[in-house]
């Protein structure tokens, strides 16, 4: 695997004044945005945050917005029959994420610089105002149907965004459920048909500034049946990455990668991975709440302690534990990080969430890649989409 470490700044130039510095929240696109944000908190342990719909002058659009710590998730329905994008939108893709929103500085200038290097741009700076302040925004096309909305939002006081109110999802069940404890948005996973990972990759490095953080091929992940190539992008910081994921083509095997792009219809955000500080404690308690996450088998446990005893790492978390709720460990010689993945979130295979918690490592679990494919292979079998037909 490569590894590249920008974070002091060398890295490609960054021009103008523009700053995108860290995730602000995520948009999915939903046939029902109340039964689904209504789901995320049940079973993630969200709450309600905001809320907008007819009864805030909302005429077109019903957005729940749901918030755990740094998370911020936005779910939109369309309320009027005649949405013909977003109703185009369900069809092709069902319930998905539509827009991974980035909180900038400089937005002018980001737009400008995005704009000339050929980016289309969906929407230029607009702004929105309410009682609590102003907010500037603007949208970009990343790959496929979506979307990057950009958010300058210094000085605004609201729960939200302008044009939010309080929420008006009552859940009460959720007083009764345990806390999870998920602290911010680790990365955002866009899964690319072949050949299409590389020049998307080089758009985010012209159009947003962003680098190069790390990459694999299909020579280091692959099992006997499918493989993929990856590269992450991040911001200047490396407070955001997104992972560019492509598959490796098998003359008689479907990988999930090329699975996920079949059902979803094009590229699109295949996983969103959330960092805890405490795993054991985050996936007790989503397991308890009724999350399913993807099994493991015992032997990857028995392999982990033989390769751990001649490793200079200690893994502070009890083993036994840790192979009882099925989390995954990987480590380099600097430190190790715990990860889990859930099974897909809707009927089709698309997307699936990660729970993450990193010690001092910052890779993307790429040691678990072999385990986690074999897991997914599994489901894929069940699916009868593991041959290709």
């Amino acid at each position: 695997m490569t590894f590249v470490n920008h974070v002091n700044g060398d890295g490609p130039n960054h021009t103008g004044e523009g700053h995108v510095s860290k995730f602000d929240h995520i948009t999915f696109w939903v046939g029902n945005a109340k039964q689904a944000a209504t789901y995320y908190c049940v079973e993630f342990g969200f709450r309600p945050l905001a809320y907008k719909g007819l009864e805030t002058q909302s005429r077109q659009i019903a957005a729940h917005v749901i918030q755990q710590n740094q998370i911020i998730m936005v779910f939109m329905s369309a309320l009027e029959p005649e949405n013909r994008e977003m109703g185009a939108h369900l069809v092709t893709h069902g319930d998905g994420v539509k827009d991974i929103a980035f909180s900038v500085s400089g937005i002018e200038s980001i737009v400008n610089h995005a704009r000339a290097q050929g980016a289309k741009i969906v929407r230029d700076v607009w702004q929105e105002s309410d009682e609590h302040g102003s907010v500037k925004f603007a949208q970009i096309q990343t790959f496929g149907d979506t979307t990057h909305l950009l958010v300058e939002k210094s000085d605004y006081k609201g729960l939200f965004l302008p044009g939010y109110s309080e929420p008006t999802l009552e859940i009460k069940l959720l007083s009764e459920l345990p806390e999870v404890g998920l602290n911010f948005i680790d990365h955002c996973v866009g899964n690319q048909p072949e050949a299409e990972m590389e020049p998307m990759a080089s758009l985010y490095e012209k159009q947003l500034n962003f680098h190069r953080f790390w990459s694999v091929d299909d020579t280091q992940i692959h099992t006997e049946y499918s493989a993929l190539r990856s590269t992450v992008m991040a911001n200047k910081e490396e407070t955001i990455k997104i992972p560019l994921n492509e598959p490796a083509k098998s003359k008689k095997y479907k990988s999930q990668i090329q699975e996920y792009i079949e059902y979803y219809g094009g590229p699109g955000i295949q996983h969103i991975a959330l960092n805890t500080s405490d795993i054991i404690k985050a996936v007790k308690n989503l397991r308890q709440r009724g999350m399913q996450f993807l099994e493991v088998p015992s032997s990857y446990y028995s392999a982990l302690r033989d390769k751990l005893k001649s490793s200079k790492i200690q893994v502070k978390e009890d083993l036994d534990e840790l192979e009882k709720l099925r989390i995954l460990v990987d480590y380099d010689e600097n430190g190790y990080l715990l990860q889990l993945f859930t099974k897909p979130l809707q009927d089709r295979p698309t997307l699936f969430f990660e729970v993450i918690q990193r010690r001092n490592h910052n890779g993307f679990g790429a040691g678990n890649f072999k385990a986690l494919f074999e897991a997914i292979e599994a489901e894929q079998e069940k699916r009868g989409n593991l041959l290709v037909n």
